[in-house]
């Protein structure tokens, strides 16, 4: 996919119309965790040094169309300030007059940062009258939030229809690390696929097959995997409704030649909670009482085999109940792997999802990885192999 990047065009003195994603945690009316809005500065700094004047959009959890004090983006903004190292003004206006004459009060290197786009219904409708307000406010417009570039909204897909649109820094090099993993990647290419259920990665797990040559299966997955192959799996979460589904993967996985790789033992419990007594068995070893709750140390053993013979590492989901201890030990041993392989140059190392990224946090190893994703649907989705409204209107022809 070729698009034109922030990078490619004149910005100085220019007003960006820059969609970001600001949507952090808040914690007693401040931002708990800054590590989107340092990631949105580190792209934002060099526009600024060139001359642009940013006016930044952004949502905040879901209001639904309400204005509420508790999820303004004034505290956020302030945030973006302390981060970026200036003053950074806000406009309790969305669109409209009143941030329109802020947006024309900036000079170059300035940022002004508009109240919450989901206080008003039309964002979310894709509304085209909030496009043409929200167009008043720039003179190019600047997606940077690929984690919403699945939603058809008015900030994501109406603006850039009535504005020069190009794509920002992250949205760049979300897109960057995503075409390489699944459109060409080095080889042997591998993914590893977790989480608790096989109906929310169905078609990831299609896509995959169709593109990479090895898919390693975990979590509660797995259970299902097992289950329809008619290993016994106790009180275990599975799906016997996928039980199909699973072997339809598995045969277009031996038609496409690609690997599928499951647990060859297995931890069970007979409670999910802290502290619980975990016991390490073959495949066939779940009691009926039993709930399965992380790979073995022979799985982990197999996983790290498979990924010293791969070039490309691709990640969602954990292979565990990784929450609690001890069943985090599959998904942070590997991660603990696949991290050392990246940093010795062996393997391109690609994650994304919110729990993985919780899961490499807890590993300690976000950092080692090539790239961590922090979009959560819109992730998924592009390991569907689904189009995003978002990105698909940036690659219309625009004179930027």
């Amino acid at each position: 996919m070729t698009l034109k990047s922030v990078h490619d065009v004149e910005i100085s003195s220019r007003r960006l119309l820059i969609r970001a994603d600001l949507n952090v945690p808040m914690n007693n009316g401040g931002v708990a965790d800054a590590t989107r809005i340092e990631r949105f500065v580190a792209g934002l700094k060099p526009l600024l040094a060139r001359g642009a004047r940013a006016v930044v959009l952004s949502h905040l959890g879901r209001p639904d169309g309400q204005r509420r004090p508790e999820l303004s983006l004034e505290p956020v903004a302030a945030a973006l300030g302390r981060v970026l190292g200036k003053d950074v003004a806000f406009s309790e206006a969305i669109s409209g007059p009143v941030a329109a004459r802020s947006a024309a009060a900036l000079g170059p290197g300035d940022v002004l940062v508009c109240e919450n786009l989901r206080f008003d219904q039309r964002e979310e409708a894709n509304d085209a009258s909030l496009a043409e307000e929200l167009a008043e406010l720039g003179d190019l417009y600047v997606n940077d939030a690929f984690s919403c570039a699945h939603r058809a909204h008015a900030s994501t897909v109406a603006i850039a229809e009535r504005l020069p649109a190009v794509a920002g820094p992250l949205m760049m090099a979300e897109i960057s690390a995503l075409t390489q993993a699944l459109e060409a990647p080095q080889r042997p290419a591998v993914a590893l696929v977790g989480g608790a259920k096989v109906s929310s990665k169905i078609d990831v797990l299609f896509n995959l097959i169709g593109k990479l040559d090895t898919v390693i299966v975990g979590g509660g997955m797995a259970n299902t995997f097992l289950a329809a192959n008619g290993l016994p799996i106790g009180k275990s979460l599975h799906e016997p409704a996928q039980f199909e589904t699973v072997r339809k993967i598995l045969s277009r996985a031996q038609s496409c030649g690609c690997q599928i790789v499951l647990p060859v033992d297995i931890v069970w419990a007979d409670r999910f909670e802290r502290g619980a007594q975990a016991h390490i068995v073959k495949l066939d070893g779940c009691p009926e009482h039993g709930m399965i709750l992380d790979a073995g140390p022979r799985s982990i053993e197999r996983i790290w085999d498979v990924l010293a013979e791969a070039k490309t590492i691709l990640w969602n989901g954990p292979l565990g109940a990784f929450e609690i201890e001890p069943f985090d030990h599959a998904t942070e041993a590997v991660a603990a792997e696949a991290a050392r392989l990246t940093r010795v140059g062996q393997v391109r190392s690609i994650a994304g999802g919110g729990d993985t990224v919780a899961a490499l946090n807890a590993a300690g190893v976000t950092d080692d990885f090539t790239y961590v994703s922090a979009a959560g649907g819109a992730f998924l989705e592009w390991l569907e192999g689904k189009e995003l409204p978002g990105v698909s209107v940036l690659r219309t022809p625009q004179l930027a």
